[in-house]
């Protein structure tokens, strides 16, 4: 197995160690999280690069990697979701990106059936940078919070502003999230229709 490969797996083990920082409530919970959640999106931007510069670029990779990036995302929505900052409609952002999630790799299962590996495009490319950003972002903010509240210093309003932001880049990514299914599946429809 590749350094590219290797990274991308590494990827996943950060994982449950993100999810247990998320769901553990510890002091400063959020900010480990979110260190965590940062080693790993390093790793999405390393293992790309890496494998285009040195030419290793595999088809494991190919399919490894964006679904890594689904395992990480979708793995920090549903935690915003148990823990309640994505309030009370925070299901049906991460009900949408499951979906999309599911529709593509299903068509990436057909292609591989077909003997053609779908790589990911710009717009799914956009799409997981967005994500990645916004949970980089609440990560940021939730830590932020818990650093004040640490010093015992009331945020009351920046709380709610907080709140309303964070919502507002869930939805910005699950917009980028329903253009790049809309137009993955517009491109690679001809994998799903009988010949």
């Amino acid at each position: 197995m590749n350094l590219p490969n290797k990274l991308t797996l590494l990827r996943i083990l950060f994982v449950p160690l993100m999810i247990a920082a998320i769901l553990i409530d510890f002091p400063l919970h959020y900010l480990t999280a979110g260190i965590i959640f940062g080693m790993a999106a390093v790793t999405d931007s390393l293992d790309g690069r890496i494998a285009r510069k040195y030419k290793l670029v595999t088809d494991f990779g190919k399919f490894a990697d964006p679904l890594a990036d689904k395992i990480l995302v979708v793995s920090a929505f549903v935690c915003f979701m148990q823990t309640g900052l994505l309030g009370r409609y925070g299901a049906i952002p991460v009900i949408i990106v499951l979906f999309r999630e599911f529709a593509i790799s299903g068509i990436r299962l057909v292609a591989a059936s077909k003997g053609k590996v779908v790589a990911a495009n710009i717009w799914g490319k956009l799409k997981t940078v967005s994500q990645m950003v916004g949970i980089a972002l609440i990560f940021g903010m939730q830590s932020l919070l818990e650093i004040l509240r640490l010093c015992g210093i009331s945020f009351g309003i920046l709380g709610d502003a907080f709140y309303f932001i964070g919502l507002g880049l869930v939805w910005l990514s699950t917009l980028f999230t329903v253009i790049s299914g809309v137009i993955y599946i517009r491109d690679n429809i001809s994998f799903i229709k009988d010949k």
